[in-house]
């Protein structure tokens, strides 16, 4: 729970320090391959904007799932970071 805590309050620091915002941000996840899991992700990002792009690894086992969408602040990002963290499985990028 703390290098988590600690990760995010990094990532916060780093976004505030390089990005202007608003900016465009892109999310990439890693997720097995499973139809509901993408799904998930699409759903956090269910506004008008984000562009959503899969891949399935060679093996099939994954997909890749990336996503560029318009962020107003860090606060935001980070928010979606930790909605997709409870997908089963995922690994962000």
């Amino acid at each position: 729970m703390q290098n988590r805590d600690e990760f995010y309050k990094k990532l916060k620091e780093r976004l505030e320090d390089t990005t202007t915002f608003p900016t465009k941000y892109l999310y990439k996840f890693i997720v097995p391959a499973n139809k509901d899991k993408t799904k998930e992700i699409e759903n956090i990002f269910n506004y008008a904007g984000a562009v959503i792009n899969t891949k399935d690894s060679r093996t099939g086992k994954y997909t890749s799932v990336s996503v560029l969408v318009d962020m107003p602040n860090s606060d935001e990002i980070i928010s979606k970071y930790l909605e997709a963290e409870k997908i089963e499985g995922i690994i962000s990028l």
